[in-house]
This record gives C-alpha cells, sequence and structure tokens, in this order.
C-alpha cells in the first residue's frame, strides 16, 4: 500500500497513511483477525445451548467488526483538537446514558449496565470507559497552561462522576480499570507527593470497603483464596481447558470447554484459545497486546504535548489493563471478573468502544512535525 501514496500525497488519506502507526495498526487488525477466528470457535456452542441458530452470535459478531475496524480507522484521521472534542461528545452521551441505565435498564446477573435501544443492548459505561482518558488528560493538561485553571479538581470530580455511576450500577471492575487510569493520568501531570500517599490510601480502602460493601466482590474473592468457599465451576473448567490444549491444541472446533462454560464466547474465550489453538497461539496474542501498549509508550517519550501524553498513555494504561485482567482471571491468577478481551470477546459495545479508544490512540500518535512521535 505504500506505493500507492506517495510521501507528496497532501491528501487526507495520503496524509494518514505516512503519519499513522502502521505497526500498530498491523498489530489491532492482528488481534481483531484472531477474535474472528475465536468468535467461529466459541460462539456455535453457546448459541445452540441457548436454543439460538448455531452461527447466531458470530454473524452479530461479523456484523460489529468491520464497523468497529471503519470507526478506529475513522477516528484515526482526526486532529488533536479533534480527539478531544469528539471524547467530549462521546463523554457526556455516555454518562446520560449510563445515568439511564440505572432508572431503564436491563438487570442482567444483579447489575443495571445495559439499554435496549432499537433491538440492539447496549453498555453505555463502555463509552464512558473509552473517552474519559482523554478528557481527562485535557484537563491536567489545562491546569498546567493556567495555573488558575482549575484542571485537576474538575478532573477530580469527572473521575467522582464516572466511578459513582459505575459503582450504583455495580460495575466494580470497571470502576478499578477507571481509578488506575486517572491515578497515572495525575501522577504524570505532576501530582504532590502526599497527593500520591492520601489518593493511594483512598484507593485501598475502597477496595476494602468494596469487599465488604458489594456480595459479588466479596464471593469472588473468598471463592479465589479458598476454591471450597462457593462455586468455582467457571475456573475450573476453563484451566482444565488449558490443560487439555498444551502446547499446540486440539485443533479448531475439537475443544470441549465451549459446550460447558456460560461465558466461553466472553469473559472466558481465552480458555477456547488455550484448548484449540494451544499455548503458542495464547503466546502470540499476549504479545500483540503488550507490542500495543509497549509501541504506543515509547511513541511517547519524545511527545511536548502534555495532553497529548497524558492521553495516549491513559488510554493505552486502559487497553493493557483490561487484557491482563481478562487472561489473568482466566487462568486464575486473580478472583474473576466479568471484563471482555479487547477486539477478541463477544459484545458489541465492547467492541465498538475499544475501537473509539485505538482510534483516538492511533490519531494522538500520529507524527506531526516538531510536536512528538
Amino acid at each position: 500500500m505504500s506505493a500507492t501514496f506517495s510521501r507528496t500525497d497532501n491528501s487526507l488519506v495520503g496524509r494518514w497513511w505516512w503519519t499513522v502507526d502502521r505497526w500498530v495498526l498491523a498489530a489491532l487488525i492482528g488481534i481483531a483477525a484472531i477474535g474472528a477466528v475465536l468468535a467461529l470457535a466459541a460462539t456455535p456452542a453457546v448459541a445452540e445451548r441457548l436454543g439460538f441458530e448455531t452461527f447466531y452470535f458470530a454473524r452479530r459478531q461479523f456484523i460489529f467488526l468491520p464497523v468497529a475496524l471503519a470507526m478506529m480507522i475513522g477516528i484515526s484521521l482526526l486532529t488533536p483538537s479533534g480527539v478531544r472534542r469528539f471524547a467530549v461528545v462521546v463523554l457526556a452521551a455516555g454518562l446520560v446514558l449510563t445515568l439511564a441505565t440505572l432508572f431503564f435498564g436491563n438487570e442482567v446477573k444483579g447489575a443495571s449496565r445495559w439499554l435496549r435501544l432499537g433491538g440492539i443492548s447496549l453498555q453505555p459505561s463502555e463509552f464512558v470507559k473509552a473517552s474519559f482518558p482523554v478528557v481527562a488528560a485535557w484537563l491536567f493538561a489545562a491546569r498546567s497552561l493556567d495555573k488558575t485553571f482549575p484542571g485537576h479538581a474538575l478532573a477530580a470530580g469527572l473521575f467522582a462522576l464516572c466511578a459513582g455511576l459505575m459503582l450504583l450500577q455495580p460495575d466494580v471492575g470497571m470502576t478499578i480499570v477507571l481509578s488506575a487510569v486517572w491515578g497515572v493520568q495525575f501522577f504524570l501531570a505532576g501530582m504532590p507527593m502526599i497527593l500520591v500517599m492520601i489518593i493511594g490510601a483512598i484507593f485501598i480502602g475502597g477496595g476494602i470497603t468494596s469487599y465488604f460493601a458489594f456480595d459479588h466482590v466479596r464471593s469472588r474473592i473468598d471463592r479465589f483464596l479458598d476454591p471450597s468457599a462457593g462455586d468455582s465451576y467457571q475456573v475450573s473448567r476453563s484451566m482444565e481447558a488449558f490443560m487439555n490444549g498444551g502446547m499446540f491444541g486440539t485443533g479448531p472446533g475439537e475443544g470441549t470447554v465451549k459446550a460447558v462454560l456460560p461465558d466461553s464466547h466472553a469473559d472466558f474465550i481465552f480458555a477456547v484459545a488455550g484448548e484449540e489453538f494451544g499455548l503458542f497461539a495464547c503466546l502470540l496474542i499476549i504479545a500483540l497486546y503488550a507490542f500495543v501498549v509497549l509501541r504506543g509508550f515509547s511513541r511517547m517519550f519524545q511527545e511536548k504535548d502534555l495532553y497529548v501524553l497524558l492521553a495516549v498513555v491513559g488510554l493505552l494504561v486502559q487497553f493493557g489493563l483490561q487484557a491482563i485482567i481478562n487472561m489473568a482471571s482466566t487462568v486464575h491468577l486473580i478472583p474473576t471478573k466479568g471484563m471482555t478481551l479487547p477486539f477478541i470477546s463477544y459484545g458489541g459495545s465492547s467492541m465498538l468502544a475499544v475501537a473509539i479508544a485505538m482510534g483516538m490512540m492511533l490519531a494522538l500518535t500520529r507524527w506531526r512535525p516538531g510536536g512528538g512521535p
């Protein structure tokens, strides 16, 4: 494709091609391609178990996948200021719809996180999570440019609003991810050490409080520490899947875990990859996620714009942490958490939100004369 666009091509697409990080773009498309293969492997058994047509979930995933990739590439065409404006709109809409879930949402597994819009189930908090890092980065950066602007206070207030709405649903896992993003951004923005200690203590206190305040959090932690304390069926089946897969896997379509694991197409799709494609496939998935995050960080070493630096770091921390939480819970390294594997797990809201976040990351890491990467 490089031959298609010369370096003197001043068209929108030509400028984009020579300034976007094509290696990261290829890695993201590679992750999405793996997700498409795993959707074909994992979803048919789930669809049949739930009484749907065999490829019901696979077809829906294949509808969302090209839309998500097109969105990601389209958003990556934006300028840094365009990304900021876009993120503000997405965050505002996401907050309104997240608030609406508390009154009109569909309750699933004890949580009201979804809205039915025209026959489509939407999880608005996913879009809040995707856009929050950019808006928070803008507020932090504005404070560094104008010491009279209350950017730190506004960013803290925005975080409290987003986290509060997520806890009311409740969604403790997403709140933890959001807290990590905000904490990292605040630290990089020049947080005083006394505030580092205070906020660290607040986060620890919040984690302890969540254990006692939310029954499902306490149950998951207790089962992680002592499997005999409750039902650990999903984790046990997941671990069996990895043992069955071994180094090279049982082969595409030959796995058995998808027939007995309720969330094998979503939260536990990594177990399907381990059973059918083996250890090397799992290591490839891990390597692709690590490549996206580490290369994104490396491109920020010379970044001069604080807003761009904080936004990209926040988006990458979110992306990487979400992947780590999903894979670590699947192999029983941490308590189970209903969090999707970016671009791989089944779920339209998650896929579109990840596409928005990665589109903004690609836009912000494009090479800009005198501006950084």
